[in-house]
Order: C-alpha cells, then sequence, then structure tokens
C-alpha cells in the first residue's frame, strides 16, 4: 500500500518555518539578532514586527528590548554607548545618545557644506520636476536604485516626506522650502522648463510594488 502526501495549510507551513530558524542558535543568540535587525532599521519598528522577524514571543522581544536599552545605558557593567535603543511611538529604533547632539549636530552641518553628488543632483532634479513622486518612480527614471541618495537627500533638508501614493502605499517625496532657498527660488515655477524631456511618472505605474516600495 502506497504512502500519501498529505499537504501542509499555511499555518503549518509557517509553523515549520518558525522551527527551522532559531535565532538562539545565532552567534551571540537573540540578543544579538535583535540587534542586528534594530541597526537596519530607518524607522520605528513595532515589537511585534520584530517578534515576527525573529520568530520569538512578543513579550521575550520586550524583555530583549528592555535589555540593549539597559546595557546601552551603561548599567549592565559596560560603559555607556554613543547611541541608544528607545520607543518612538508604537516602535523601537536606535537613536544616537541625545547627551552627543552637539557632536552629531556638527557632524551633520559639515556634510550639508559638501557638495552633492553627480547622482544625487540627478534625483533631485527628477524629484523636483515630478513632485510628488515615490523612491521607485525616481529609480525608474534613472535606472539605479536611489534609495541612499534620497536618503542623503532628506537628511540635507532638500527633500522630505509627503505621505504615501494612494495606489501602491509607497512614500511619497517633495521638495523643501530649504530646497527653494539653496536654489535662489522663490517659487517652482521659477525653475527652467525641463520637465517636458523627463519621462511622464504615470508610465511607471506599479513599479513601487515590484520592486515592494512601501512601509
Amino acid at each position: 500500500m502506497s504512502e500519501q502526501t498529505v499537504p501542509l495549510d499555511e499555518s503549518e507551513t509557517a509553523a515549520a518555518d518558525e522551527l527551522a530558524f532559531d535565532v538562539d542558535d545565532l552567534p551571540g543568540g537573540a540578543l544579538a539578532a535583535l540587534e542586528a535587525v534594530l541597526m537596519v532599521a530607518d524607522e520605528p519598528i513595532p515589537a511585534v514586527r520584530l517578534a515576527t522577524v525573529l520568530a520569538l514571543p512578543t513579550s521575550r522581544v520586550e524583555a530583549l528590548l528592555d535589555e540593549l536599552a539597559r546595557e546601552y545605558r551603561g548599567e549592565t557593567g559596560g560603559r555607556p554607548r554613543g547611541f541608544e535603543v528607545r520607543r518612538a511611538g508604537d516602535g523601537w529604533r536606535v537613536y544616537s545618545a541625545p547627551v552627543y547632539a552637539d557632536v552629531v549636530g556638527r557632524f551633520v552641518l559639515e556634510g550639508q557644506t559638501a557638495r552633492l553628488t553627480q547622482a544625487a543632483l540627478e534625483t533631485l532634479a527628477v524629484i523636483a520636476y515630478r513632485q510628488p513622486v515615490t523612491r521607485g518612480q525616481v529609480s525608474a527614471v534613472r535606472g539605479v536604485n536611489v534609495d541612499g541618495v534620497v536618503r542623503t537627500l532628506t537628511t540635507r533638508g532638500l527633500v522630505a516626506e509627503v505621505g504615501t501614493d494612494p495606489s501602491s502605499g509607497a512614500v511619497l517625496y517633495q521638495t523643501t522650502g530649504y530646497f527653494l532657498e539653496r536654489m535662489g527660488l522663490s517659487s517652482l515655477d521659477e525653475m527652467p522648463p525641463l520637465a517636458p524631456y523627463l519621462p511622464d511618472i504615470d508610465s511607471f505605474e506599479g513599479v513601487d510594488q515590484a520592486i515592494g516600495d512601501s512601509r
């Protein structure tokens, strides 16, 4: 009599995936794994989402977050760190410690005086002439990934987030008042007529879903 293969339902498959992904077996264990995820997060991450990623109970993740926070403050025997992990809104994120605000501020301001790269100038031009746009749409126009460049432009105060695209949920960006000030313009209407030479953003419909450019 031949054996029959019984297909697993989605819940059984998810459970099997969780069993195969044990963060406690990684170097440094679950605490180090949590730390690694927080280091690459560019926005506060809810504990429940962290728990899903790490395949751990939410209560344990919250305990680990508290442990990291105490460790960074030097309360567990080590030196205080220059950064801290703290709750912001409904999530958690790593930030530079407030006590070093003056030092960090000097670094940021020094970066503001540096010249923009060619890639940054091209990205800024696309945003300026086709705003509001998503990173995916800008990437489609330029033909390269622009995530890092957009972060640089945001840090310098030249562009800012202005909501999300209703169809894809991707973050929309537009230029700021500081951009106009730096360009010596009183309004966007004073910019040179470059827009007719850029592709129509509507022709890139769907690119955000394709690259996962949403939060």
